[in-house]
């Protein structure tokens, strides 16, 4: 057995000074298939830890039906990590932020009517103690006092910047230590006097999280915590993507030289992240600070191991930091080999069928795809009439698609279509015929419709706020919906399920067969696709859009087979593409300036 603990200027590893250098790996984005090797090459990078948040909404999508088993078997994970000699910090939340789904709170709790989150709400902390609960089963006999590697857990996360409820923070910390968790506690907020004064308690240990200006926001850490270890627990080494956007890149000189900065003044770091890894499914988050902008499918992070799991010039730069500081493997990571480059002919698919072969990420290795909240739809069954038009939340939707219908008027010769608010992307038809599409990231809400009988207006929920005061919003159409100003009703609501997207009218399917010698990495590039997902075999892997940056999807090698493979493409905007072309290398889109 050790021990670990905080000292008046140190952590205590068995009583002596120790370092911690960590890199965050988060398992619901990476296929379990390659935990052991991100794992690995994690640690030939010159890290002694893994950091990892855990994602309430990946194992219980609906109340009661928790999982932690395959792709988010988080026991498992911490065994591999326990397994290359390395220690782990865990950070369940229960708001984990990550720019994931909802910032990790199921939609079943923050749809709950008056519920008050993050705060001393009783529905609330109800709810996240079954939860804390179930997760410190998992963690607390790994704990390194139990023979096992975990040293740090985390409480909330970046409180300081969201709330000030000191209450809340205590009863997280008392169903913590009642659940046996007996490692240090800590808190991470941005190094600003008012958020770290709201973000902790006094029996908390502080750490910071920041990407610049090391030498300044340890300084403020210290004047606001004097004694300790100083501890940067989310480095920024460089930055998520949005649709719309370009793909963030940071300097890795410039990194590698702020990682020094951190480690020549004796501090501890967490590298958020030495792998991003992919936002499967339909797990990816959304910003809204004015303008709403969803994540993209590829969690790259300008990582030092890359989307794929490859070095990058990164992971050298930071290497050749740590090993001024601790020891480093003599041992590399291979460099990157090209991926199979080929084409594949897709067909349609039979009405009826579902795509892949069965429902996206629904038999995946590990359920990868499927067990995070919204992969797939719940049915297709329409809701009752209503007189606005229902939300995904009541209609029970933890899809992605929702189709909305209702007459127009006896003998309507068109007219301006209007919507409260459109949350996120809508497509709108008349008689069968796609007329218009609204866009709430460019703030469309309106659509000129002309002369017909019935009105369809297919909504995409495009990723769920994963920040501030918009977690847990409502999505659909945000009523009133009206005509020249006169309110439409008798609103019907139906599912669209991605598993039975060749029986939606306003979907196009196509597949196609191709052969591997043996399972291998694969770069989907959707160059000249509209709006859509890809799905091989059974993992759904995520969605496209020719809004850019990222034009290729990631297929981890796990999720192939030698021999016979399947891919299919859903379509939302344009005919599907008659090929589907595999190439070599990643392709994320024009690099920020």
């Amino acid at each position: 057995m050790s021990t670990f603990a905080i000292g008046d200027t140190d952590f205590l590893l068995d009583g002596r000074p120790h370092r911690v250098i960590s890199g965050a790996l988060h398992y619901f984005r990476i296929h379990p298939g390659h935990w052991a090797d991100r794992i690995r090459k994690a640690r030939l990078m010159g890290l002694n830890t893994i950091e990892t948040y855990v994602a309430w909404n990946a194992h219980e999508p609906v109340r009661g039906e928790w999982d932690a088993t395959g792709a988010i078997d988080l026991g498992a994970f911490l065994d591999l990590v326990a397994a290359e000699g390395m220690h782990a910090i865990v950070r369940p939340g229960p708001y984990i932020c990550a720019e994931w789904h909802n910032g990790g709170l199921p939609v079943w709790l923050t749809s709950t009517p008056g519920i008050a989150l993050r705060r001393s709400d009783a529905a609330y902390l109800e709810a996240l103690e079954v939860y804390l609960r179930r997760v410190y089963d998992i963690v607390a006999p790994r704990q390194i006092d139990r023979g096992g590697n975990v040293v740090l857990v985390q409480i909330e996360n970046e409180y300081g910047a969201y709330g000030s409820d000191a209450a809340y923070l205590a009863e997280l910390v008392r169903i913590t230590r009642d659940a046996g968790i007996t490692v240090p506690l800590t808190t991470v907020d941005q190094p600003e006097p008012g958020m770290l004064a709201a973000g902790t308690l006094p029996e908390l240990h502080t750490t910071g999280s920041f990407g610049s200006r090391a030498a300044e926001r340890l300084e403020t850490l210290r004047r606001f915590q004097p004694t300790g270890p100083l501890m940067c627990s989310e480095f920024w080494d460089g930055w998520f993507d949005w649709w719309g956007g370009v793909h963030h890149t940071t300097d890795a000189i410039t990194a590698a030289a702020e990682l020094d900065a951190l480690l020549a003044a004796g501090a501890s770091v967490n590298i958020y992240m030495v792998h991003g890894g992919t936002n499967f499914g339909l797990t990816n988050g959304a910003n809204d600070k004015g303008r709403y902008l969803p994540i993209t499918t590829s969690y790259d992070y300008d990582a030092p191991l890359d989307e794929a799991g490859d070095p990058t010039a990164k992971f050298e730069a930071f290497r050749e930091v740590i090993a001024r500081y601790a020891p480093v493997p003599d041992e590399r990571p291979a460099a990157a080999a090209p991926a199979p480059v080929f084409e594949v002919a897709l067909g349609s698919v039979p009405v009826g069928s579902a795509p892949g072969g069965s429902a996206p990420g629904g038999s995946a290795p590990g359920g990868i795809g499927s067990s995070a909240e919204g992969a797939v739809g719940t049915g297709a069954a329409p809701s009752a009439a209503s007189p606005q038009p229902p939300t995904f939340e009541e209609v029970g939707h933890l899809g992605a698609l929702l189709r909305y219908e209702t007459d127009l008027p006896d003998g309507f010769a068109g007219g301006e279509l209007t919507v409260a608010e459109v949350r996120d992307h809508a497509w709108v038809s008349v008689d069968g015929v796609r007329v218009g599409a609204m866009s709430r990231t460019r703030h469309e809400r309106s659509v000129r419709l002309p002369a017909g009988s019935r009105l369809s207006v297919l909504v995409e929920e495009q990723g769920r706020v994963n920040y501030d005061v918009r977690l847990g919003e409502a999505k659909g159409l945000i009523g009133p919906v009206a005509i020249d100003g006169r309110e439409l009703g008798g609103w019907r609501a139906t599912p669209v399920a991605l598993e039975a997207a060749a029986s939606a009218p306003e979907l196009t399917v196509r597949t196609g067969e191709f052969a591997l010698d043996r399972p291998a990495d694969l770069f989907v590039d959707t160059a000249g696709w509209g709006k859509g997902y890809v799905v091989v075999n059974d993992l759904l892997l995520g969605r496209y859009w020719s809004n850019g940056p990222q034009r290729t999807l990631y297929v981890p090698g796990p999720a192939t087979r030698a021999g016979g493979n399947r891919i299919t493409v859903i379509e939302l905007e344009q005919p599907a593409p008659a090929v589907a072309r595999f190439v070599e290398a990643p392709l994320l889109g024009p690099r920020e300036e």
